[in-house]
């Protein structure tokens, strides 16, 4: 990697940092990298449906080398499952969860351990931030979102009054999240929640989010069987933790249950209150594409870096085709994830309160363009430098170790 271009210096350095993902994003977005992922299509790899049972634990160790993720411990903990369950019911009666629910759910249950494998994967990343967009915003999910759009107009529209929230970016996590409900995933949440409770390196986590599970059937919000999803817990269209459920889910029908895997217009809702409490600004955007002259100072490309619309113009931003910027005086950080070749963007408020659903630069990037497709807007108006392969993750490691050397704070 010695004497690599410039540009495919910024292009790393910024995708490294736009791509960063947690390990329980409620989008499990680490597929879509994976080089034995679809690269083509309008169905992202990571959701494409694959039954719970088809696959067993491998009995290997995790990649992470934590002392609760050798194979030796997880067996441990597999054999103490009953016990490890039963435990927890003192904690599940201090939440109202009457020992009939507490009973129903668990008699029988066995632990998921394949999820293991899944915690612990670690997954070459081998697409670029085009390719990720290609997948995710492509023109049959547009012409879906469109027709949902269409088919739940009296539900967005009351969402809107209620909320306040882009009906177009509800949609746009729809979409994103599960393909507008095609697929969500057909793991119990109840045991996948008990298993990583139980098992595992991070029990303290998911204890929290088995009995909010078990909270959320002893209310009788969603029915038993409906209640299924992703390895960890996520259910229902725009796919929720349980724990953010219980916080954000909604009863909008008026049926006396908060119920977003049966509910159009609970999901709806729901989503939108989960974003409206998480900063959503009524009347903003998530930002705009725009062009970045070649001899701009790329140092001032930093999320810390806030300026209103009007600071960046002064500095050479412009909008494609000469467009003015609506609302001069919002301010916003500038993102450019293909470094100095590809298109730019600056990115408000909403665009952060849409990283808080997903903490990943891509994902925002994918949510806000997929809105404004559907809201009638045209692709992006300059093109990604598709010329430029994806670094390695060994050649991703030496660059930062070049831009340590060199006095830039590569972080963690």
């Amino acid at each position: 990697m010695t004497g690599v271009r410039p540009s495919t210096v910024l292009l790393g350095a910024a995708f490294v940092a736009a791509l960063a993902i947690p390990a329980f994003a409620q989008f499990d977005v680490r597929a879509l990298f994976s080089s034995s992922g679809t690269t083509t299509g309008s169905t992202p790899p990571a959701q494409a449906p694959v039954s719970s049972a088809a696959r067993e634990w491998s009995g290997e160790s995790g990649a992470s080398g934590h002392p609760l993720m050798q194979a030796s411990a997880i067996r441990a903990a597999a054999a103490d499952f009953r016990n490890c369950l039963e435990r927890h019911w003192p904690l599940a009666h201090k939440r109202g969860v009457p020992r009939a629910v507490f009973d129903a759910e668990l008699r029988g249950l066995t632990p998921d351990l394949r999820i293991m494998d899944l915690m612990d994967s670690q997954p070459e990343f081998t697409k670029s931030v085009w390719d990720y967009l290609d997948i995710l915003v492509t023109d049959a999910r547009v012409e879906d979102g469109r027709a949902i759009l269409a088919k739940y107009r009296t539900a967005f529209a009351a969402m809107e009054k209620a909320h306040n929230v882009d009906r177009h970016i509800i949609a746009a996590i729809w979409g994103v999240e599960s393909n507008y409900g095609t697929q969500v995933g057909d793991r119990s949440v109840v045991r996948s929640t008990a298993t990583l409770a139980c098992i595992g390196r991070r029990q303290d986590y998911f204890r929290e989010e088995f009995l909010s599970a078990l909270e959320i059937l002893a209310r009788g919000d969603v029915k038993p069987h409906h209640l299924k999803g992703s390895w960890a817990g996520a259910f229902g269209g725009t796919q929720f933790m349980p724990t953010s459920f219980k916080r954000f889910a909604v009863d909008f029908d008026g049926d006396g249950r908060r119920d977003v895997v049966e509910s159009p217009a609970d999901l709806i809702a729901s989503t939108a209150n989960n974003l409206k409490k998480d900063g959503w600004q009524s009347g903003q955007t998530w930002g705009y594409e725009v062009a970045v002259p070649r001899d701009f100072n790329f140092m001032l490309a930093d999320r810390s870096k806030m300026m209103t619309m009007r600071e960046w113009e002064k500095l050479g931003i412009r909008r494609p085709g000469g467009k003015a910027f609506p609302r001069p005086n919002d301010r916003g950080y500038l993102l450019v994830p293909a470094g100095s070749q590809g298109p730019g963007f600056v990115v408000l408020q909403n665009f952060r309160t849409i990283m808080k659903y997903n903490p990943s630069e891509a994902y925002a990037l994918a949510i806000g363009h997929l809105a404004d497709r559907l809201r009638g807007g045209a692709p992006f108006a300059q093109s990604w430098p598709r010329h430029e392969r994806v670094l390695s993750k060994a050649e991703r490691v030496e660059l930062q170790q070049h831009l340590a050397r060199h006095g830039y704070d590569v972080g963690t």
